[in-house]
C-alpha cells in the first residue's frame, strides 16, 4: 500500500535534499496553466516535471534517471487525479524505488493556500497546449486570450509537403525564408518583414500561434533544423516579436502534441488572407536582435555575455556543424550553452515528446556555465535557429535582457578579420557538457 502524505508533511519536506517531489500533471499545468480551476497556477516549489503521459514510454526509467530522480531518494508523487498519481507511484515501485508516497491535496489545499510556496514559468501563456489551440479554432475563448483575431501558422523551411501532408485545421503555412534571407540566414529588412507579415494576414495586433512538425533527422542537410520540430516556429516567433507582433505564442510540442491529443488533421491548402496595414513601424523591439558590432562590444563588457548554443564538437572546432560553413571553431570569449548532439538537434532543450524541457533544468545547465539573468545575454548558434530557441526559453523565464546574435558563427567566421578559437578552453570543466 502506498502511503499518502498530508499538506503539513509535504511542507516540512521541501528543504530535504533527499526528497524528490514529482509532478505528473501535463507540462502546461507545471508551467502555470490552471487546468483544473486551481486557485494558483504552477507547481510545488522544487518539484520535478514528469507527466503521466510519459508512463507508456519504453525509456521512462531513463527519463527519470536523467532528471536525477534516483532509487535512494524519497519520492512523493502528486497530480490532479488520485488514480493517475497512484499509477505513477506504482511505476516507481516496479522500477526499484523503495520509498514512494503520494500527495492528493494539491488543488484543494496547496494551490489554495497563498502561504505555501509555488513556482511557475514567467511567461507560461506564450507556450500553449494542443487543447488550448483546439478550443481556439473551435470558436471558444481559451484562458489567457482576449483578442478577436488570430492566425495559426505551420512553420517550415522550404518544405510545404510537411504542411500539405497534414496540418492543424485552419493553419496556414509559412516558410521561414519569408522572414529570413537565405544569403545570410539573418532576419530580413523591416520593409521585407512588413510585406511578408501582411501577405500572411498578420498585423501588430494579431495573436499568432506557431508550430512546427518533427521531420526525419535524415533530412537535416536538406531541411536544416527540421529534426528539432518547433525550432523553425520559434525562429519565426523571434522575428515576429522583433518586428512588433504583440501576442506571439508557440504550441508546446508542435504538431506532435496535436497528434498525441488525437485532434483532427487536415490536408487542405488553407488560403492566406492578406491585410494592408501592419499598424506600427518595424522593428518595435530592436533590442531583441544583436548584430556583429554589438556582439563585439558584449564580449568585452563585464555585464554581458555572448552565449554559444552549439554542440560540443562545434564549440571546440572539430566540425563546423554545417555543410555550407567551412570554418570551424568558436567566437573567443563566448560561453557554452550546449544544444545537444549536433547542429540539427536541441535535445538538451527538449523533452522526449518534443515539448519544451522543464525550465528549472535549462536554468541549471546555464548557471553551471555562468549564464545568469543579471547580464545582457545574446544567444547564437550557426545561423540563428538554435540561438532563437535558447533565447525563447530565457524570455519565457522572464529573464530581463535577452537577445539573439542573429549573424552567429556563419556571419562571424565569414569575416577573416574576426578572431576565432579552436580546442578545449583553458581550465575547462567537463561538467559543462550536459
Amino acid at each position: 500500500m502506498v502511503i499518502e502524505k498530508t499538506t503539513k508533511e509535504i511542507k516540512g519536506l521541501l528543504t530535504n535534499k533527499n526528497v524528490k517531489i514529482v509532478d505528473v500533471r501535463p507540462v502546461e499545468a507545471y508551467n502555470g496553466w490552471k487546468l483544473k480551476n486551481e486557485m494558483r497556477g504552477g507547481h510545488i516549489a522544487g518539484a520535478k516535471s514528469l507527466p503521466a503521459k510519459w508512463l507508456n514510454y519504453i525509456d521512462w526509467i531513463e527519463i527519470v534517471r536523467n532528471k536525477n530522480i534516483l532509487p535512494e531518494s524519497k519520492i512523493i508523487v502528486y497530480g490532479y487525479s488520485p488514480d493517475v498519481t497512484l499509477r505513477a507511484a506504482e511505476r516507481f515501485i516496479k522500477s526499484g524505488y523503495k520509498k514512494v508516497s503520494v500527495y492528493n491535496g494539491f488543488v484543494d489545499n496547496w494551490s489554495a493556500n497563498p502561504e505555501l510556496p509555488m513556482q511557475k514559468l514567467g511567461r507560461y501563456k506564450n507556450l500553449v497546449s494542443a487543447a488550448w489551440v483546439n478550443e481556439l479554432i473551435s470558436g471558444g475563448k481559451p484562458a489567457e486570450y482576449e483578442n478577436d483575431k488570430f492566425v495559426l501558422v505551420h512553420s517550415h523551411y522550404r518544405n510545404r509537403e510537411a504542411y500539405l501532408s497534414g496540418h492543424i485545421p485552419g493553419a496556414i503555412d509559412m516558410d521561414t525564408l519569408a522572414l529570413e534571407a537565405p544569403e545570410t540566414w539573418n532576419r530580413r529588412s523591416p520593409e521585407e518583414l512588413e510585406q511578408a507579415l501582411l501577405n500572411h494576414g498578420i498585423t501588430s495586433d494579431t495573436t499568432v500561434i506557431l508550430y512546427g512538425k518533427f521531420m526525419n533527422p535524415d533530412n537535416a542537410d536538406e531541411f536544416p533544423g527540421s529534426a528539432a520540430g518547433d525550432i523553425g516556429a520559434i525562429r519565426n516567433a523571434f522575428i515576429m516579436m522583433y518586428a512588433g507582433v504583440k501576442d506571439v505564442r508557440v504550441l508546446n510540442g508542435g504538431f506532435q502534441s496535436w497528434n498525441d491529443a488525437g485532434f483532427e488533421v487536415l490536408l487542405t491548402d488553407e488560403p492566406k488572407k492578406p491585410v494592408s496595414d501592419f499598424g506600427i513601424s518595424i522593428p518595435q523591439k530592436p533590442e531583441l536582435a544583436v548584430d556583429t558590432p554589438e556582439a563585439k562590444e558584449m564580449i568585452a563588457a563585464a555585464n554581458a555575455e555572448l552565449v554559444c548554443v552549439r554542440s560540443y564538437p562545434e564549440y571546440i572546432g572539430e566540425v563546423s556543424g554545417y555543410n555550407y560553413i567551412e570554418a570551424k571553431g568558436r567566437i573567443p570569449g563566448a560561453v557554452f550553452a550546449d544544444c545537444g548532439s549536433d547542429a540539427y538537434h536541441m535535445e538538451n532543450y527538449r523533452n522526449v515528446d518534443h515539448s519544451t524541457r522543464e525550465f528549472h533544468e535549462i536554468e541549471e545547465i546555464w548557471k553551471k556555465n555562468g549564464i545568469t539573468p543579471n547580464k545582457h545575454l545574446a544567444f547564437y548558434c550557426g545561423t540563428g535557429w538554435r540561438g532563437s530557441e535558447a533565447w525563447f526559453n530565457a524570455w519565457l523565464m522572464g529573464w530581463p535582457k535577452v537577445s539573439v546574435y542573429d549573424g552567429g558563427w556563419f556571419e562571424w567566421s565569414n569575416d577573416p578579420e574576426n578572431p576565432c578559437e579552436t580546442g578545449i578552453p583553458e581550465n575547462w570543466d567537463t561538467n559543462k557538457i550536459s
